[in-house]
């Protein structure tokens, strides 16, 4: 390697190492760009209905803070009731269970109480991982500032690239040499599709997914069941781990009327989420860029692993624009291009006399002059005589 070579290297590695440090401010600006590509589209479709550019953005960005009030709206107030009343009465319950485990060890054999649990020994051995949660509660109550300011920072980016777009793209195009922007241009066209493709699906799987989480809940007579099938639609964005996450709560509530209800939400539960995974999101996602099963669980640890909870939250559309762009830039421009051979083109030369080519000349010229004698009669036949004669 010459000096140029390795100062070219040595560039790569200190891009690559500066692009790791802000990993993080990089995912907030692709979030940004996420909301942004689907607002723009909320307004071209405003637009569209014969509503000016100002307005339509305007209205766009009113129905998204509208849903976001809304949700928390929904959520908030009826589950800290409910969390409140569970944390009265998680004590009872305890108490009821060392009641029943007294009872249980009158009336079996002797040889076999030392098999009972003591549920004091089991508070014991318990009390660092309660300790431990309840230092990340604490941790993630003091790091709420911080994610308030990067929800501010991705909301002012948002709309930043939602004032002028086309002004971002250009940008962005012109940092690729000039003979690769038009494919570049299209690639963006092609993940712009895909991510309204992925947005509009997630959207409609959510909202399917809330409705038959409420409706189960309701006539499981669980409270807060409007506020808890909210909360599964919500987090169905987050594939695989999102239903796990929501039966929490729901089963927390459920278990304050009855253990049954506990046990029935964890099948509404299951049964829902089959449903979804089986038949909706095929379905749903017909307009969405197809991505393997093993590849979406993949990128969902890999980005989770690396990125913490927003890659995980972004993992889905973060693994679209990349196969997007692996596909076009790696597969088609160089690995299917690979070991291909070019061909030149080749130039022909015909070495002859000088009285051959005056020949094949003067012939050539006798030829052209026949054939555009022949053209002029049949002209003059055409127009100068009627078609009866």
């Amino acid at each position: 390697m010459n000096l140029g070579q390795w100062i070219g290297l040595i560039a790569i590695l200190l891009s690559l190492y500066i692009l790791w440090q802000i990993r993080e401010v990089l995912l907030l600006m692709f979030a940004a760009v996420v909301i942004a590509t689907t607002l723009n589209r909320l307004a071209k479709y405003l637009q569209s209905l014969g509503l000016k550019r100002g307005f339509s953005v305007f209205l766009s960005v009113i129905i998204f803070f509208g849903i976001i009030i809304g949700f928390f709206w929904l959520i908030v107030p009826p589950f800290a009731d409910q969390f409140q009343e569970l944390t009265s009465k998680v004590p009872q319950g305890i108490a009821r269970f060392n009641a029943w485990l007294d009872e249980l060890e009158t009336q079996i054999p002797r040889q076999y109480s030392d098999y009972i649990p003591d549920i004091n020994r089991l508070l014991e051995q318990a009390q660092p991982f309660i300790e431990r949660v309840l230092g990340s509660s604490f941790a993630f109550v003091s790091g709420s500032l911080e994610a308030l300011l990067k929800v501010l920072l991705v909301l002012v980016l948002t709309g930043m690239l939602l004032a002028s777009p086309l002004s971002y793209r250009k940008a962005f195009i012109r940092l690729f040499p000039s003979f690769y922007r038009r494919k570049v241009d299209g690639i963006l066209n092609e993940c712009e599709d895909s991510l309204q493709g992925w947005v509009s699906g997630a959207f409609i799987a959510m909202c399917v997914v809330g409705l038959m989480s409420v409706i189960g809940l309701w006539a499981l007579q669980v409270p807060a069941a409007l506020a808890l099938g909210v909360l599964a639609g919500f987090l169905n964005l987050i594939p695989n781990l999102g239903p796990t996450m929501s039966v929490i709560p729901a089963m927390a509530i459920a278990l304050l009327d009855a253990p049954w209800k506990s046990f029935a939400v964890l099948i509404l539960y299951f049964v829902i989420q089959q449903v979804e995974s089986n038949f909706l999101t095929p379905v749903v996602m017909a307009h969405q860029v197809s991505l393997l099963p093993a590849i979406t669980l993949i990128s969902q640890l890999f980005f989770a692993y690396f990125f913490g909870f927003l890659g995980l939250l972004l993992a889905l559309p973060l693994t679209v624009v990349a196969k997007i762009w692996m596909t076009q830039v790696l597969v088609v421009d160089v690995l299917d291009k690979w070991g291909q051979k070019s061909h030149p083109e080749t130039e022909i030369v015909i070495v002859a006399d000088k009285s051959q080519v005056d020949e094949i000349i003067e012939k050539t010229h006798e030829k052209t002059h026949e054939k555009n004698n022949v053209s002029s009669d049949q002209d003059l036949r055409n127009n100068d005589f009627p078609e009866e004669d």
